[in-house]
C-alpha cells in the first residue's frame, strides 16, 4: 500500500532575454515544478506537473490523504479516488494538475516496484517517442531564434516549432530566417497560443503554407473555440493540420475538441491530464476517432507515457522543460535519430532528484532527511 505521499515545489528563472520569455499570449519570468514522492516497501516513486505552486498546496491537502493506504500496485483506482474526492474542490484546472502529478508517482511507485521501467509496465505499442524541438519565443533576437531552431535540426530532430502571432508584423521575418536556417527539408510548425481571431487565423494557415511551408499550425485559435478551430481545419489548405488539446484537464475537453472534428492532430500534456491513465484514456478516444495524438512537453514522463499511445504522432522537446528536467533530475533521455527511447536498464522513469541542485529553488515542502 502506499504509505506516505510528499510534495515539492521548485521555481526556476527562464534563460530569455531579459529574465523573460513570450508567446502569442503570455510572457513569463519562471517556470515552477511541482515535484510529488509517493513511498511504498522501501521505494520511493516521482511524479510532477508544471503549474503554480498552489497545486502543491492541492496535493497535500487534497490527495495525499486521498491515497495513503491506496494499493501501491493499482494507480488506475487511486486515480478513480482522487477524482472523486475533488468533485466539490474542482476538477478540471489546479485539480487535473495535482491528479497528474500523484498519478505519474503511483505509477512511477508500481514501476520501481515491479523493477522494470515504466514503459514495461505499461500497455506500450513503441518503444520510442518521436520529437520535434520546440521554443522559438516571440521575443527572441533572429540570431537566437535561428541558432536555436537550426541546432535541433544540426542534431538530428527533423522538426521544430516557433511561437508566433505576438507581434504578426513581426513574424514574416522571422519564419523566412527560420526556414532558411533548417532548410527545405526539415519540417517547421508554427504555434499562435490562441492569439489570433478566426479570420486572422485563416489569412495567416494560407501564408504560412504557401510562404513558408508550415503544415502544423497549433492553437490558431484559443483551444476552447472550438467552431473556430474547426473553421480554419475545414477552410484552410489541405495539407495544414490544426493542432490542440495541450488545456485538455479532462476527457470531456479532448471529446469536444474530437466532435466534428476540430482538430488534425490531438495534444495532451501528461502533466494535466491525469497523469499516465489520463494519458491511456485519452489514447483510446483518439484511435476510436481515428486522429493522431501528439504529447505535449514533459519529455522525462511522456517518453515513457505516450509509448502506450496507439496512434503516436510525436512529442514536444521543450525549451524551458528540458532545461528544468536536467536541471533537477539525473537520468533524463536525450534524442538519438530524432527521438527519445526511454531507458529499459533502469526502473520506473529512471529518474532521480537532483537534491542539492534543486534546494536553492525550492518554494514549497522540505527537502527529504
Amino acid at each position: 500500500m502506499v504509505e506516505d505521499v510528499a510534495v515539492h515545489a521548485f521555481e526556476v528563472p527562464v534563460d530569455g532575454p531579459d529574465g523573460l520569455e513570450e508567446d502569442g499570449t503570455l510572457r513569463w519570468d519562471s517556470t515552477t515544478l511541482v515535484l510529488v514522492e509517493a513511498r511504498s516497501g522501501g521505494r520511493t516513486g516521482i511524479g510532477y506537473t508544471y503549474g503554480d505552486v498552489s497545486v502543491a498546496a492541492f496535493v497535500r491537502s487534497k490527495l495525499a490523504p486521498a491515497v495513503r493506504d491506496a494499493s501501491a500496485l493499482d494507480p488506475p483506482a487511486a486515480w478513480e479516488r482522487m477524482f472523486a474526492g475533488i468533485r466539490n474542490a474542482g476538477r478540471p484546472g489546479v485539480g487535473a494538475m495535482a491528479v497528474s502529478a500523484v498519478d505519474i508517482a503511483l505509477w512511477d511507485l508500481k514501476a520501481r516496484l515491479l523493477g522494470v521501467p515504466l514503459v514495461t509496465a505499461l500497455p506500450a505499442f513503441h518503444d520510442r517517442v518521436p520529437v520535434y524541438g520546440s521554443g522559438g519565443f516571440t521575443n527572441y533576437s533572429l540570431d537566437r531564434l535561428t541558432t536555436q531552431l537550426g541546432g535541433w535540426v544540426e542534431q538530428g530532430i527533423p522538426r521544430v516549432k516557433l511561437k508566433t502571432s505576438r507581434r504578426p508584423a513581426d513574424d514574416p521575418r522571422r519564419l523566412t530566417a527560420v526556414r532558411e536556417a533548417i532548410g527545405s527539408g526539415a519540417e517547421l510548425f508554427a504555434d499562435a497560443n490562441g492569439a489570433l481571431t478566426r479570420k486572422e487565423a485563416l489569412y495567416w494557415a494560407h501564408r504560412l503554407a504557401a510562404e513558408w511551408d508550415v503544415r502544423w499550425f497549433e492553437e490558431p485559435v484559443p483551444s476552447d473555440d472550438t467552431a473556430g478551430l474547426r473553421l480554419v481545419r475545414e477552410r484552410g489548405p489541405g495539407r495544414t493540420e490544426i493542432a490542440a488539446g495541450e488545456y485538455g484537464f479532462v476527457l470531456k475537453d479532448f471529446a469536444d475538441l474530437l466532435a466534428g472534428p476540430a482538430v488534425d492532430c490531438l495534444q495532451a500534456d501528461v502533466t494535466r491530464c491525469g497523469g499516465v491513465t489520463g494519458v491511456l484514456q485519452v489514447a483510446g478516444l483518439a484511435a476510436a476517432h481515428q486522429i493522431d495524438l501528439s504529447a505535449h512537453c514533459a519529455p522525462a514522463v511522456s517518453a515513457h507515457a505516450f509509448c502506450a499511445v496507439r496512434r503516436l504522432r510525436h512529442l514536444e522537446y521543450f525549451h524551458d522543460h528540458v532545461r528544468v528536467e536536467h536541471l533537477l533530475f539525473d537520468g533524463n533521455l536525450g534524442p538519438v535519430d530524432g527521438a527519445l527511447r526511454p531507458d529499459t536498464g533502469r526502473p520506473g522513469l529512471g529518474l532521480e532528484v537532483r537534491w542539492d541542485d534543486a534546494e536553492p529553488y525550492r518554494v514549497y515542502g522540505s527537502r527529504p532527511a
